[in-house]
């Protein structure tokens, strides 16, 4: 009875109430959502060829960290916004690009290899900003919370990121991912280049993740080493609640952001019900679970 009360207020606050669709509510709404709908994007490249990327949250960290760190080399000013982002950038790049080579060209476990280097990241993330805190320009918060033309900052790199996998949805590396997931040795002995598609799913996976991180910078004003250390597997639920196979061969980026935003929402549900955080993670884990067991259900009957 307890809980159907407190669904009850729920669905009167979450719907019923006029301020839940209202501009403002929905841009902060956005705001929160839109790092994870980033990451699950690059993530969903990886997860489409097959492999699957553990490190994004440590890719956050670690490119908040340096671009927060450029932006104070440079005297924090408006000068240095464009040098600390593209730092950032280049952090998340290089480093999904590492792990990339490290899995196809040493063909090391892409599970393990990228817990592993998780693990190395968090650890240089902390050696470059030991404590959080460390504020970024003015007007680059600001800039990040307001508009552009009236049209709201988050909205405008969200419909950036949708125009992306849109293009990349139509184009012959998503269709080579595809096929490397679904049958890697029949895509190599076709003449498809497995290794390098391998690298550049995993760059995209890091690029994401350090767009998803220049905008978790704009929402917290600061730095901070430990931040984005639960996007992976959120990241991984939200690539599984849109379809995508864990197994790789089968899915899009388009379902990813859907299951983004779905998880979102299941956050807002149990943050508005009062119940603990730690039930919004055992959903995710529940996701995944279930989907694992599916796509065995799934294999057994077509075996």
């Amino acid at each position: 009875q307890g809980v159907s009360s407190a669904a009850s207020d729920v669905y009167k606050r979450q719907v019923l109430q006029p301020s839940f669709i209202q501009p403002a509510v929905l841009q902060s709404n956005l705001t929160t959502f839109l790092p994870l709908i980033l990451v699950a994007i690059g993530q969903t490249y990886v997860i489409l060829a097959g492999d699957i990327d553990l490190s994004v949250g440590s890719i956050v960290a670690l490119s908040n960290v340096v671009t927060v760190y450029v932006f104070a080399a440079l005297g924090n000013g408006p000068d240095a916004i464009p040098y600390g982002m593209a730092a950032g950038l280049a952090t998340g790049l290089l480093v999904g690009l590492l792990n990339g080579v490290l899995v196809s060209v040493l063909r090391l476990q892409p599970i393990v290899t990228t817990f592993a280097t998780g693990i190395v990241l968090a650890g240089a993330a902390i050696w470059v900003l030991p404590q959080a805190g460390l504020p970024v320009p003015d007007g680059y918060w600001m800039a990040y919370s307001g508009t552009v033309l009236g049209v709201p900052t988050v909205l405008l790199i969200l419909a950036a990121a949708a125009l992306c996998v849109a293009i990349l949805s139509r184009s012959v590396f998503q269709a080579h991912l595809l096929a490397v997931g679904g049958n890697r040795a029949g895509a190599f002995q076709t003449g498809l280049s497995v290794v390098r598609l391998r690298i550049l799913a995993y760059g995209l996976s890091g690029l994401f993740s350090a767009v998803a991180a220049l905008c978790l910078t704009g929402e917290t004003a600061s730095g901070d080493p430990l931040l984005g250390g639960a996007l992976a597997l959120s990241a991984i639920s939200a690539v599984v609640l849109g379809g995508t196979a864990l197994s790789g061969g089968q899915g899009g980026a388009v379902g990813s952001i859907l299951g983004a935003l779905v998880l979102g929402l299941i956050g807002n549900v149990i943050f508005f019900a009062g119940l603990p955080f730690e039930y919004q993670t055992l959903v995710q884990g529940l996701i995944v679970l279930l989907a694992l067991a599916g796509g065995v259900v799934v294999t057994r009957r077509t075996a």
